[in-house]
């Protein structure tokens, strides 16, 4: 039996990864590592049976040990992820991204890890108005979140050519879909819609995003994991391309209500105008998203109906 650690697999993207592969690989054994801070929820892992459970940190050298000591492969989801936040406490990302990065790397190293995947990001890049970035391009991160998220890919790159452990890297556009926390634009914006909240849209609103729904993300990840080469980074994009206002509207006309919602508020510092990702090279390896951007907001949204009560509170908090 293959054993695979997935670390904050109690989060958005990381559950949503649990899920789909507890559903597709049955004589998997899955170990999740989760902090469970205040994105993570064991909620969002109602209904799986087949996974040990492990709560602790990535860079605590004992819970991790624990988590990883018998793994094959390791998926490394946990991160600090809110770019508001970053810019408020730097510190923290820089502990789970960079520190917790780096821990898990050393622990790769002393239990011998078949295969380890670094789940990034495509703000690493920073920004680009015209084109998509390839997997060859520099990075030049604009928000301490980004920074932070590009500091532990140069870890894991460096730990592949000086220790020539097995790493690969993937770095992926916006994710959206269900279990995601309402910190971010669609869930928090379809939650405030809900209740007659005015929507707070940065600036003009015509700041571009890739997005990809969590599921093809998954399959991307599941598609690098068992057929990508170590060493390697591997972006995952879902090739829709739209601006927050745009989604402002689109969420605004699906539920029904009116635009008068909207309100431009003073734009986020560093906020980069454009991402894009070149695809091509995971697309390579067979993977190709399978869900339509309209089909999944479609479903996106239903789904934070059907959860509204549980998750309409958690704004308050922002």
């Amino acid at each position: 039996m293959l054993k695979i650690m997935i670390t904050g697999g109690a989060g958005f993207i990381g559950s949503n990864f649990v899920h789909y592969i507890s559903n597709k690989y049955e004589d998997y054994e899955i170990t999740v590592l989760d902090k469970l801070t205040y994105a993570g929820d064991m909620e969002n892992l109602k209904g799986l049976d087949n996974i040990n459970f492990i709560k602790g940190d990535i860079a605590d050298e004992k819970a991790a040990s624990e988590a990883m000591k018998d793994a094959d492969y390791v998926v490394n989801f946990a991160a600090e992820t809110h770019v508001d936040k970053s810019i408020n406490d730097p510190a923290s990302f820089v502990k789970a991204d960079v520190l917790g990065t780096q821990n898990l790397l050393e622990l790769v190293r002393k239990y011998e890890v078949e295969k380890y995947i670094q789940i990034s990001t495509d703000e690493v890049y920073g920004s680009i108005l015209e084109g998509s970035f390839k997997e060859t391009d520099n990075i030049d991160p604009s928000s301490p979140y980004s920074a932070s998220k590009a500091g532990g890919d140069l870890l894991v790159s460096a730990y592949y050519k000086t220790y020539d452990i097995p790493v690969m890297i993937t770095r992926s556009s916006n994710n959206f879909g269900p279990r995601q926390f309402p910190e971010k634009l669609i869930p928090l914006f379809i939650l405030k819609a809900l209740h007659d909240e005015k929507l707070p849209v940065y600036g003009d609103g015509k700041n571009v995003r890739d997005w990809i729904y969590v599921e093809d993300n998954c399959a991307g990840v599941d598609t690098v994991l068992h057929k990508g080469k170590i060493g390697e980074v591997y972006n995952i994009g879902g090739g829709n391309e739209k601006n927050n206002l745009e989604i402002t509207k689109l969420i605004l006309e699906k539920l029904g209500k009116p635009e008068t919602l909207i309100e431009h508020v003073t734009d986020r510092l560093g906020h980069d105008r454009r991402y894009s990702l070149d695809a091509s090279k995971t697309k390579k390896l067979g993977w190709q998203p399978k869900w339509t951007f309209e089909d999944a907001m479609e479903k996106t949204v239903n789904w934070y109906k059907e959860n509204s009560d549980r998750l309409y509170q958690a704004t308050k908090t922002l």
